[in-house]
């Protein structure tokens, strides 16, 4: 696929976007949820077990981009090989346009939010990800408060990024994602909504970028920015929700598909034969799709 291929793809293509970008801090708890609990002697086997799981996703025969349209790498899967492939080529091959995450973990908490950490050496890896044909990147930061002053810092940070991964020739995914626990759940999504909108309407140029977002309290509150002319797709993330309850939250939602991670991987598990293994990927992919493109 040619870049203005991938733009078409991910701006009007039916399907969703999977999430395959676990990091350092959150690969353990992936291959638990996949049947191995520890066991690995370092860092380096570890991720090795994480990347045989993406490489097997990969290559299922359920995982194609006639459903899957998008899929976002952490760095080491990038960097890997699928098949003897670089990981975005073996993507692009099955018609799934590639991601990179590019934030390197969460600040504490202030002002009711989670800003990212900083991205040293940011340049390099959008160079580098450019080369290996990536299309576009994803950044994630959190609120956890209806803190305005917060929620417009996470605002200015995430477009700030945003400008950055633009110049270098890649599309954004900003997503400042609401904890959909909080108790002013409602009341954040709002803020964000407004804040988001004002930055939109701020950006200088005709660039477009993309946003994902934890699935409102409020069907259809995010509606104003998926009609928005400078936002090429809204996606949604499964935020802690089980894959019955995201599907269910998203199929309310006009215009925001899926961007799933743990909701689309949970039923996977390393014992199972690959038979098995794609019958049970093959469910979660039809159902997330579902969600994604016939709404309620």
């Amino acid at each position: 696929m040619l870049d203005q291929d991938m733009m078409a793809k991910i701006a009007t293509g039916n399907g969703f976007i999977a999430a395959l970008d676990q990091s350092g801090g959150s690969t353990p708890k992936a291959l638990a949820g996949y049947g191995i609990d520890g066991g690995w002697a370092s860092d380096e086997e570890m991720f090795a077990l994480i990347h045989d799981m993406r490489s097997r996703i990969i290559t299922a025969p359920s995982f194609t981009g006639d459903k899957v349209i998008g899929a976002i790498l952490f760095e080491r899967t990038m960097d890997g090989t699928v098949d003897g492939k670089p990981t975005p080529q073996a993507l692009i091959d099955r018609g799934v346009v590639p991601f990179i995450k590019i934030d390197k973990g969460l600040e504490a908490e202030a002002d009711g939010v989670q800003l990212m950490k900083p991205m040293p050496g940011l340049g390099d890896l959008l160079a580098r990800a450019k080369g290996l044909g990536v299309f576009g990147t994803k950044e994630r930061s959190v609120v956890n408060l209806a803190n305005r002053a917060g929620i417009a810092a996470i605002v200015k940070q995430q477009f700030e990024v945003g400008a950055e991964v633009l110049a270098g020739g890649l599309m954004p995914i900003l997503e400042p994602e609401v904890n959909i626990k909080s108790t002013e759940r409602a009341a954040a999504d709002q803020i964000l909504l407004e804040e988001i909108l004002k930055a939109l309407d701020a950006m200088p140029g005709t660039d477009k970028v993309m946003l994902k977002l934890s699935i409102p309290a409020v069907p259809n509150l995010f509606a104003p920015l998926v009609d928005h002319p400078r936002v090429l797709r809204v996606v949604a993330l499964s935020g802690g929700f089980s894959r019955s309850e995201a599907c269910a939250e998203l199929a309310k939602n006009r215009g925001m598909i899926a961007s799933f991670s743990r909701a689309l991987l949970s039923d996977l598990r390393h014992q199972m034969s690959d038979a098995e293994f794609d019958a049970a990927l093959g469910k979660a992919i039809d159902e997330i799709y579902v969600a994604s493109t016939q709404k309620a």
